[in-house]
């Protein structure tokens, strides 16, 4: 059977999906790791707190035995209750209001990408438009200098190649994650200190000055959080945009649809996630013996949660390998698909990469509607762990 993970499969993988869930619930892979294909046992691992990362209980089979101070954005690899405490004082900071806030500067941020890359008449979308949006906005939100901002991209870069298994990297790279991790945590803490003295209106400042009675984030956690929301706010939202233009361009009927009605981009954002899921393989570990799937799982056990394949499920979504950007219409009642997981570890950056791709395809659809791609069958990184295309070069009409 043909591996989701392989090169050769990674432009289309929708058959490789689709015999996983022919072939059974549970699929052995490596001694101890199992991969999950199917949308209803996603749905509940994503949901049950006997599922978590089991890094700092020292059970993760991914990279056993590596310490998770070492690895980016530590909180994401927590579990309760340390993650639950640091979760609760984030989103007393990084709230709805405050993401919703942005929708004005991120217009701004889209069209002056969008002047550019119409007026050369050709551009690479992932590079010029689809990689600087979210790097913009998530570096202005906390607050990170423009000078500064190039040198952020090449970090989140390095960790988010380095966020594959250990076993699937080269040393090369996972040393480039290193130093980007230690690159970050000093930049952070000089900047973390800077705002203690004087705060500013940037998350930065929110995080610093946020509490609940005498619990405060430390300068370490603060610096892991921006971090997290800089890796993983920057690369899924750029994948995210990459994969909807790249979609679109491939189903001109359904771009036409977009383009007659652009007020249904939010309904086709939905649509892009779940048609081709920037996060296609997280993963859980069994925080204790379980019963799963006709098997006895001892604890410690790693299971690869196949979201991509289970947002193809053809048993919850009609037609599944067909984009339909109506599809999550609320009046057609579609379950919700799973690309930003559910229940305790809920991507916390969710709603900001919803905004991001909503206005930039808005902003798209209302400008330059008719692009056309220069390269029909892109090459798609090398990532397994996130999933877009290398480069999109377009032309404007």
């Amino acid at each position: 059977m043909v591996s989701p993970f392989d090169p050769e499969v990674r432009a289309d993988p929708a058959a490789a999906y689709r015999a996983l869930r022919e072939a059974g619930r549970l699929h052995d892979y490596v001694p101890g790791i199992h991969l999950v294909p199917h949308y209803a046992d996603c749905d509940v691992i994503f949901g049950d707190p006997d599922w978590g990362h089991g890094y700092f209980s020292g059970i993760n089979p991914f990279r056993p035995g590596i310490d998770p101070k070492t690895l980016p954005g530590s909180f994401l690899l927590m579990d309760p209750p340390d993650h639950t405490r640091l979760r609760s004082l984030v989103t007393k900071a990084f709230t709805p209001r405050a993401i919703a806030g942005l929708r004005t500067r991120i217009t701004e941020i889209a069209d002056d990408l969008l002047d550019h890359a119409i007026g050369w008449g050709e551009a690479d979308f992932v590079t010029d438009i689809a990689y600087r949006l979210p790097l913009t906005t998530i570096c202005e939100l906390l607050g990170v200098p423009a000078a500064d901002h190039a040198v952020f991209g090449q970090w989140a870069s390095a960790i988010s190649r380095g966020l594959d298994p250990d076993a699937m990297l080269t040393d090369e790279e996972k040393s480039a994650r290193a130093a980007a991790v230690a690159a970050f945590h000093g930049y952070f803490t000089e900047l973390i200190a800077e705002r203690a003295r004087t705060p500013g209106p940037d998350l930065l400042s929110g995080l610093v000055a946020v509490a609940e009675g005498e619990d405060r984030l430390s300068t370490k956690e603060i610096g892991d959080i921006g971090a997290l929301l800089l890796i993983a706010g920057h690369e899924t939202t750029m994948n995210l945009i990459a994969n909807g233009v790249l979609a679109l361009a491939r189903e001109p009927r359904q771009r036409e649809v977009l383009a007659d009605n652009p007020d249904l981009v939010p309904i086709a954002v939905e649509e892009f996630l779940r048609f081709d899921t920037p996060v296609p393989f997280p993963t859980r570990v069994a925080m204790r013996d379980l019963e799963f799937a006709g098997r006895s799982l001892p604890r410690g056990t790693g299971v690869i949660l196949l979201a991509a394949s289970a947002n193809r499920d053809p048993e919850v979504f009609t037609d599944p390998d067909r984009l339909d950007v109506l599809r999550f219409d609320p009046a057609r009642g579609t379950r919700k698909h799973l690309a930003f997981s559910h229940g305790p570890h809920f991507c916390l950056g969710a709603p900001l990469a919803r905004l991001e791709a909503t206005v930039l395809f808005d902003r798209l659809l209302r400008r330059a509607p008719d692009y056309e791609l220069l390269d029909t069958a892109p090459r798609y990184r090398s990532s397994v762990s996130m999933r877009g295309p290398e480069s999109l070069p377009v032309r404007f009409r």
